[in-house]
């Protein structure tokens, strides 16, 4: 018997302007969380925490926001110039997750401005400075650590 030696599979691009309006109505999402008050903030918070576990467990390009994008922007747009390996932005969405579920839990458990409120607070501001950044400038946090952290596990 002979064992071949195989391929990792390969896998499927995504269109690189789907994760930037992501990041978009992320961004708005985290910012309304900031300014309302906590019950609306919590709300909010908790449902952005589920488009990042949806994001982290199935793929991005299964996310609410991603069937926004399939069913408003993307048949106004040109076809893309290239597809995007999905699993930095997948990634990225593994990140998103742990902060605003940090912030969602610490923004449970602490009351009115206690340590963990403003640990809650501080980490929906820090995911939304990375949405930010990837909306405006098209730069993923993310994206960038998963690279980072891909060289170093390849030397």
């Amino acid at each position: 018997m002979t064992s071949a030696i195989t391929a990792p599979p390969a896998v499927a691009g995504i269109d690189p302007r789907a994760p930037r309006l992501a990041a978009s109505l992320t961004a708005v999402v985290l910012a309304l969380a900031l300014v309302t008050p906590l019950p609306v903030a919590v709300v909010l918070l908790a449902l952005q925490t589920g488009v990042f576990a949806v994001g982290t467990g199935r793929g991005i390009q299964h996310t609410p926001y991603a069937a926004v994008f399939r069913g408003v922007v993307r048949p106004r747009l040109a076809a893309p110039a290239e597809l995007e390996d999905p699993r930095p932005p997948r990634f990225a969405q593994g990140l998103g997750l742990a902060f605003t579920a940090t912030a969602l839990v610490t923004l449970l458990l602490g009351t009115s401005l206690t340590g963990l409120t403003v640990v809650g607070l501080v980490a929906t501001g820090l995911a939304l400075v990375a949405a930010l950044l990837n909306a405006v400038f098209g730069l993923c946090l993310g994206c960038e650590l998963y690279l980072i952290l891909r060289r170093a596990s390849d030397r």
